[in-house]
């Protein structure tokens, strides 16, 4: 089978390299899956690079979720077991953490499916208790995670404040939803949510960005709010001021979805039947930008790795087709 491996970490166009294998053996509890889809997260490129918190032994396959077909016919999404994963013909994954592919989506919107909206129902919903009527802000909101954050508010009733970067992404953020939508190249975020909210700031701040957006974050999150911080894609990981977090009454909250896979797989699964009705109901559908065969893998996490992409990139092994 093919399989893209990383010899070297370094940037994913570079290190990634295709390469003809042995099919993966199934150990105790663990099934054999073929490919049909896979999503590429920005996780991969840290993966490639040797800066993701995993660091998975030399040679290893990136790609940290799928969706395809077990021996006995199932369409599943799965997370396959690194240094093994997803960027193959065949993966190996847990039996007991596949999860059933909903059948509202296709492949590609599957295999999309799953992180990405995962963390935005955990971080929304269990870690920032978003209600119905308040403000959400949601950086990188043309991006994979922050299409998916977009989508999940406006299904809680939130208003949604969208920021993106450039005329195009701003574009898609609108299409995606966005109640309100600032080119944080262009204007000026802290002003822009404080006029939208009245002065009074976004109830809860969703962000996958880290850096200069959650320095702007602390300064327009309204009384009581609640910052969620997903990820860092900035390159920067800002250093909170406690201080500030205090005489504004606001929360900072770390969200590592990963965890709740050994912390609490029930609710892993409880979430899954909650994405599945709300996809069923047409409420949310990831945004796929590009599908592309195996071949172009390495240049599309190098797009993502670089921030040029939109909504979701997918590997089709079989050439995209389906």
């Amino acid at each position: 089978m093919q399989a893209w491996r990383v010899h070297r970490n370094g940037e994913p166009s570079e290190v990634m390299e295709l390469e003809e294998t042995d099919r993966p053996v199934p150990g105790d509890g663990q099934v054999l899956v073929e490919v049909r889809a896979a999503n590429i997260n920005f996780p991969d490129a840290l993966l490639c690079r040797g800066q993701y918190q995993v660091r998975p032994p030399l040679p290893f396959t990136p790609g940290v979720e799928v969706c395809g077909t077990t021996g006995d016919g199932r369409r599943v999404l799965a997370t396959p077991a690194l240094p093994r994963g997803g960027f193959a013909d065949y993966v190996v994954a847990d039996e007991a953490a596949l999860l059933p592919a909903p059948v509202a989506l296709d492949d590609a919107e599957a295999a999309a499916l799953h992180i990405g909206y995962q963390t935005g129902w955990f971080g929304l919903h269990r870690r920032a208790n978003l209600r119905a009527g308040e403000t959400l802000l949601v950086h990188a909101a043309a991006g994979g995670v922050g299409s998916a954050a977009v989508q999940l508010g406006k299904a809680a009733g939130a208003t949604v404040i969208g920021v993106a970067g450039g005329p195009e992404k701003a574009a898609i953020a609108r299409e995606l939803g966005c109640d309100l939508v600032i080119d944080r190249r262009s204007e000026d975020i802290v002003a822009a949510v404080k006029e939208a909210t009245g002065g009074r700031g976004a109830d809860v701040v969703y962000d996958p960005v880290g850096g200069d957006a959650y320095a702007k974050s602390v300064k327009c999150v309204a009384f009581e709010g609640r910052i969620v911080v997903v990820g860092f894609a900035s390159g920067s990981i800002p250093a909170p001021a406690l201080n500030h977090a205090l005489v504004k009454n606001y929360s900072i909250m770390g969200l590592h979805w990963g965890l709740y896979n050994t912390k609490d797989p029930a609710a892993i699964r409880a979430c899954h039947d909650e994405l599945t009705k709300l996809a069923e109901q047409g409420v949310v559908r990831p945004l796929i930008s590009e599908r592309v065969p195996m071949a172009e893998a390495a240049r599309a996490v190098q797009r993502v790795a670089d921030g040029t992409s939109t909504g979701r990139i997918v590997v089709m092994p079989a050439g995209g087709a389906r």
